[in-house]
């Protein structure tokens, strides 16, 4: 199985005219996601790809009323309005790739998703695959590299990291195991969906037999992880890499990473996060390569 998406999976591209939502539209079109329309303000009646584009989600909906999920491709400033606009319409699962918006923004966003009963991935997400049934976003790029790295198997995949996301897939598959779903969350303060949210996922989807993670510094949504594997939310063999332990070593104040890697006193450094993770019971992958087989051997 999957979570999020799967063949049934029925997309809207918002921005589909723009310049990152047309390579988007052509690398999901390739690999077969069923992208059934675009949005883009003042450009309704045209077609991009044979797919049809009209000026509002209502518009699209009321056109195309299977539509259950969202890419979001706008400028950050307009993120905020694309996001309650979707919700609000009445779409469940929003992936927000859009960067650099603001907290503030998020924050609204994420308050009108849990009004109306959605989901957001994102912001700063680099997409979400399930192998060989749907890919949001440009995972994996053209669909012969697409299926070297992502085959349908039973692993979860979860990155902070987008450059990371297909590189964590790919030691999965290099382990000889494929996987169920992929996603990446973004490396934002204030992420719509974390770790522990899509855990609780896998938890429940019986195809799943294990999650790997890539990890980042700052924040704690990865301590959070910890604290649900405790409390017995989720079950299953897990594998973890934390990026950036080198990140301890820099002087105090450097500026590195997404806009999520905060370190305050000690407070969501690499460090904590593997010793919170490792007590938990966490396989902590000492290098990134090491994470399919850690996984392989626990499942």
């Amino acid at each position: 199985m999957s979570i999020l998406v799967n063949k049934d999976t029925r997309v809207l591209i918002q921005g589909i005219t723009g310049r990152t939502g047309q390579v988007a539209l052509r690398t999901m079109l390739e690999y077969g996601t069923k992208v059934v329309a675009g949005v883009t303000p003042g450009k309704g009646g045209q077609t991009t790809e044979g797919v049809p584009v009209y000026n509002s989600v209502h518009e699209a909906l009321k056109n195309h009323p299977e539509i259950n999920c969202t890419a979001v491709y706008v400028p950050p400033a307009a993120a905020k309005e694309a996001v309650i606009e979707a919700v609000s319409n009445g779409i469940k699962l929003v992936n927000l790739i859009t960067e650099g918006v603001a907290i503030q923004d998020t924050v609204q966003m994420i308050r009108y998703a849990n009004i109306y009963g959605a989901r957001i991935i994102g912001p700063s997400s680099i997409g979400i695959v399930s192998p060989k049934q749907c890919k949001i976003g440009v995972l994996g790029g053209i669909k012969d590299d697409t299926d070297k790295i992502y085959t349908p198997g039973p692993i979860g995949v979860i990155s902070k990291s987008g450059g990371m996301t297909n590189e964590t897939a790919w030691v999965v598959r290099s382990a000889g195991l494929g996987q169920s779903t992929v996603i990446g969350i973004g490396g934002d303060v204030i992420l719509g969906t974390d770790f522990v949210d899509l855990l609780r996922m896998f938890e429940k989807d019986p195809e799943t037999k294990g999650v790997v993670i890539f990890g980042e510094p700052g924040g704690t949504y990865e301590d959070k992880i910890a604290e649900a594997i405790k409390k017995k939310e989720f079950t299953k063999p897990i594998a973890a890499f934390i990026a950036g332990v080198f990140a301890e070593k820099l002087p105090h104040g450097t500026q590195f990473g997404h806009a999520g890697a905060l370190i305050e006193n000690g407070r969501g450094s690499p460090t904590e996060k593997i010793k919170a993770l490792r007590e938990a019971g966490v396989l902590i992958a000492e290098t990134h390569d090491k994470l399919g087989e850690l996984i392989k051997g626990a499942i």
